[in-house]
């Protein structure tokens, strides 16, 4: 059969109905666990001659449709459901390193992935360094012998910045290093790593793959051979599973995820171009602005911009806090990629847990602001900023 394009592919890839009793809907598996039909056929199953499903641990049929849609979506041979986002980096990186490796990872990264790589310094004294990545050279310069991984978030949270995946595939592959790659910023729809080289792909599902709100969970895409180890392995043992209803709600997000963002990509654009004319904000940090200075990094590697944009507030840390305070609709939450327009502090609030000398170095400044477009009226968006930026 043809291949679907990918507005069809996030409502029907991955189910038939024909073999569920013609149930349009997905149904939601509720169980722990299944029978066997006989001693020999559950000996079989658990020595992996013959496929089926034996204890939601370690798979479930909801979740599975979500797993295959997901990895129809990114392009890849195999998806992984979790409990978390972080239970999917948790995962990822506990699967492939061991103690005294080395992980390379971009220059900015969400607070508790940071929290995660220096636990696992601590514990187990797996090394990381911190490169922009910008040059194959300063890429280079930061391999070491024991380096196990390459882990990447493009955009940065919540500085924005971009990376080339396609750069950082061919400089990996000369080493034979696994890419990593967190692409919550931009969903499926907006970016495809593997499609440019990139090894896994994963997700905080909470955010954009559901887009309402209403469910904690991460996505993993990759070799089938690779991930069929880590279910077997690493999440069956560290447990961080996903429960089917959680499944259940991420399929019915997926299917209006097109739709939703082209919504936050168009809101974005309009309300980047009101910041970025305020008197009251000093730099405003949006890949879809033409002048940033890894614009042409967007043009080659996103279908466009996306719903995030960082500011920065003139003033102080407390000009910061009040300026969110003054909000009227507007939510003041982390999170990202929500129906509702959601704005947050990272300094005090999603990378509280970075040291500040790190995070001057990350970009992220006391006066720093991050917002997630939501899919209200744009222009009831921006005059809700515009009063509180405007209030004395």
């Amino acid at each position: 059969m043809k291949k679907k394009r990918f507005e069809t592919a996030v409502i029907h890839e991955g189910y038939d109905e024909k073999v569920l009793l013609g149930s349009l809907s997905t149904p939601i598996f509720q169980t722990s666990t299944y029978t066997f039909d006989s001693a020999e056929q559950g000996e079989r199953r658990f020595a992996g001659e013959e496929e089926g499903y034996m204890y939601s641990r370690l798979g479930n049929p909801t979740v599975t449709v979500l797993e295959k849609r997901i990895a129809a979506l990114e392009g890849g041979e195999r998806g992984l459901a979790f409990s978390s986002g972080m239970a999917a980096v948790s995962a990822i990186l506990v699967a492939l390193t061991k103690a005294n490796d080395h992980i390379l990872a971009s220059e900015g990264l969400y607070g508790c992935t940071f929290g995660l790589l220096t636990m696992m310094k601590e514990k187990y004294n797996i090394d990381h360094d911190f490169s922009s990545m910008a040059t194959k050279e300063d890429i280079k310069a930061l391999i070491k012998p024991n380096t196990a991984c390459i882990y990447i978030e493009t955009p940065i949270n919540p500085t924005m910045k971009l990376i080339d995946l396609e750069l950082v595939a061919e400089v990996a592959k000369e080493y034979d290093i696994p890419v990593v790659v967190d692409n919550t910023f931009s969903s499926p729809y907006l970016q495809r790593p593997l499609e440019l080289g990139c090894d896994v792909v994963l997700h905080s599902a909470t955010k954009y793959i559901g887009g309402h709100g209403d469910v904690i969970a991460g996505l993993v895409v990759g070799k089938k051979e690779f991930l069929d180890d880590v279910q077997m392995t690493t999440q069956k043992d560290m447990g961080g599973v996903m429960p089917p209803f959680d499944a259940w709600l991420l399929i019915r997000g997926l299917k209006t995820l097109p739709l939703r963002m082209d919504r936050h990509c168009i809101n974005a654009e309009k309300v980047f171009e009101k910041l970025k004319n305020h008197e009251k904000v000093t730099n405003v940090y949006y890949p879809g602005d033409s002048s940033h200075p890894d614009y042409l990094i967007k043009q080659k590697q996103m279908k466009h911009g996306g719903g995030l944009i960082s500011f920065e507030i003139k003033g102080s840390k407390q000009d910061a806090q009040n300026f969110l305070n003054k909000l009227s609709f507007i939510k003041l939450a982390v999170s990202l990629g929500d129906t509702e327009t959601l704005i947050e502090h990272p300094a005090t609030m999603t990378h509280a847990v970075v040291p500040e000398d790190e995070r001057v170095n990350m970009g992220i400044s006391d006066q720093l602001i991050r917002l997630s477009v939501g899919l209200e009226a744009w222009g009831d968006i921006w005059e809700d900023i515009e009063q509180a930026l405007n209030k004395k």
